[in-house]
């Protein structure tokens, strides 16, 4: 059996939309019905901190399956961004496995989930100011819901399995429950529509990787 024909594993994943400034995180139910917004983590190129809290985030929430999106271009080649996404998986996947908490890391097409997410937004009121507190969290649910989708209708896990740089691919393991460090909560987001645009991709790419500082909203931890 190959690796696209394993099937999903029962049981609580996350979705990862990864960006040059921000990190958009998703889970679901146990079930794996229904995609849901969790936190968004400020990227650490120097330390990785942001990738041991998504380690924690894991653990606590006993995921199975992590699925991070891989932003391919609408003729489905990969640019800087995709080898970012792949790279950051990578260290996801070395991560784990220090940890002791070997779950598997599965890459997953994410074309155009952050124009669906400022589209959602947008339909929902939202200023476009605040659509950065939110828009990765949005990104990562569309990604995880695509994940699931694909899980319920063809019966097997989506994407393809992530080899680490020095770990190989990962399996599962139990859970080592940890201190959660608090970042920027959920927020009262829609989830991204399923069918969009593909116009409006462009106009929305500089606004995902923007260097501009996340603002707490009242109940949020920066």
């Amino acid at each position: 059996m190959s690796e696209s024909e394993v099937g999903p594993l029962p049981g609580v994943k996350l979705g990862v939309d990864v960006g040059t400034v921000r990190v958009g995180l998703a889970s679901c139910d146990p079930r794996g019905i229904l995609a849901t917004p969790v936190r968004t983590l400020n990227r650490d190129t120097k330390k990785n901190h942001d990738v041991r809290i998504l380690v924690r985030e894991a653990q606590e929430r006993d995921v199975v399956c992590i699925y991070v999106g891989l932003p391919r271009t609408m003729s489905g080649q990969e640019r800087a961004s995709a080898q970012m996404a792949r790279s950051y998986a990578q260290l996801l996947v070395d991560a784990l496995l220090e940890a002791q908490y070997p779950v598997p890391v599965r890459m997953v097409d994410e074309r155009l989930s952050t124009v669906t997410a400022h589209q959602s937004l947008q339909a929902a009121g939202m200023s476009s100011r605040r659509h950065r507190t939110v828009v990765d969290q949005v990104a990562a649910v569309g990604i995880l819901q695509h994940a699931l989708d694909i899980e319920k209708s063809r019966g097997t896990s989506a994407g393809t399995i992530v080899t680490g740089r020095r770990s190989g691919a990962l399996g599962r393991a139990g859970n080592t429950p940890q201190a959660k460090d608090g970042v920027i909560g959920p927020e009262s987001v829609i989830s991204p529509e399923r069918v969009i645009s593909p116009e409006s991709a462009e106009q929305v790419s500089a606004e995902k990787n923007s260097a501009e500082p996340v603002s707490a909203e009242p109940g949020q931890t920066l």
